[in-house]
């Protein structure tokens, strides 16, 4: 379907257009007319597959057409980078809509914290707000949300993950009753079941497969021990001269800075991103990295989903996600929009129970990659762990 087919406004379907998107993806050609009609709606749906879009085009119509005096729109988000990523969209739509919109979240500047207070107060079209940042404007009493109209939660399963449940019910108590109330996640854990009982009435669901990931992935892991994992990752990188964007995903802080220190070359920029940086230096790392003087860029879990890049040429997994569907989530960071890209996993005997629920998950088992010699004859008895070298027809990545 493209969007012309859509009863959207004039001025949203040249934005679009001018923004190079043409067809829309299954999730937004089933969820736009859903939202259009005021249902409300819990949409399930993978990282990658356009779902931002899906609830902000019908929202941003309905402004368009109606021009509230009011705050309209409320989009709960679970970090920072998911909140600024989903308001540079909205403006990216709506350079020539009038349409107002402020991300709110923690770690700013107290300039940025006087900016938003003064539009929960006066009113902007769009809210994109965090939890705990929102709930510390809504003590001081300044914040109008009496007429808000729809409330979206977006990366929903993600929110309830990181223990923001008493928060979103307490924000939900500031907000009416009668309101369009939108979920999207990428999966359906019964905690969102007994979520969307609680704050959604008779929702349409959407649900499109998952758990996959994308085709133009190509897959493989490398069995082998911790101490393996820091040179044949400089190993693989040094052969691949030709990716330009690399996004390596590690499970702790300590991590990060550990392989930033081990992979520092004189040809390239490295950089590490996590928590223990303020709010400006992560905006300032993802902006080098996304302009490309940054080749390699070292991330704690946080940002498998709120990361928003094009053309990631390579993304490692250092460690195996403890959850499989995080797999899906950070192998989706490349292979987007239809291009290609390859995932490799690190996988140490002690993470082999991971690796066998990220496969159950997929439904298949990903290829394992032979070690280089030089890697695995470093470690004598890495001979009982490692892979039989593949059979016939399966020296490449899978492709999936």
């Amino acid at each position: 379907m493209t969007f012309d087919e859509l009863d959207l406004d004039p001025d949203i379907l040249d934005a679009i257009d001018y923004m190079g998107f043409r067809e829309t993806t299954p999730i937004q050609e089933k969820s736009i007319p859903v939202i259009m009609e005021g249902n409300d709606l819990i949409a399930c749906a993978q990282t990658g597959t356009g779902k931002t879009a899906a609830y902000l085009l019908p929202v941003m119509n309905e402004i368009a057409y109606r021009r509230p005096s009011h705050t309209h729109t409320l989009i709960l988000v679970p970090t920072r980078e998911l909140a600024l990523q989903i308001d540079q969209q909205v403006q990216g739509l709506a350079y020539t809509l009038n349409i107002t919109s402020l991300a709110v979240y923690g770690g700013g500047e107290g300039s940025a914290w006087d900016q938003e207070r003064e539009a929960l107060s006066k009113g902007a079209d769009i809210i994109v707000a965090t939890p705990g940042r929102l709930i510390s404007h809504l003590n001081l009493g300044y914040v109008k949300f009496n007429e808000i109209e729809v409330l979206v939660l977006d990366e929903a399963d993600r929110m309830l993950d990181i223990g923001f449940y008493d928060d979103i019910i307490r924000i939900i108590s500031y907000v009416p009753k009668k309101r369009q109330t939108l979920m999207f996640s990428a999966t359906m854990p019964p905690r969102i079941r007994s979520l969307s009982k609680q704050i959604m009435k008779n929702p349409v669901e959407i649900a499109l497969e998952m758990s996959k990931p994308a085709e133009g992935v190509l897959q493989a892991v490398y069995l082998l021990e911790e101490n393996q994992k820091l040179p044949l990752l400089n190993s693989l990188i040094a052969d691949k001269p030709e990716y330009h964007s690399i996004l390596i995903f590690s499970s702790t802080k300590k991590k990060v800075h550990e392989i930033v220190r081990g992979l520092r070359s004189r040809d390239f920029v490295v950089e590490g991103i996590s928590s223990d940086l303020e709010q400006k230096q992560r905006e300032e790392t993802l902006l080098r990295f996304r302009s490309r003087r940054t080749r390699v860029l070292v991330a704690t879990d946080v940002l498998s989903r709120g990361i928003d890049i094009k053309d990631i040429n390579l993304v490692v997994n250092y460690d195996v996600p403890s959850d499989a569907e995080d797999y899906v989530h950070r192998v989706g960071r490349t292979a987007r929009a239809e291009t290609t890209g390859v995932a490799i996993t690190l996988v140490t005997n002690t993470e082999m129970y991971k690796l066998q629920r990220i496969e159950k998950l997929i439904g298949y088992q990903v290829f394992r990659a032979p070690l280089p010699d030089f890697i695995a004859s470093s470690h004598a008895d890495t001979s009982a762990h490692r892979p039989s070298r593949p059979g016939p027809g399966r020296r490449n990545f899978r492709r999936r």
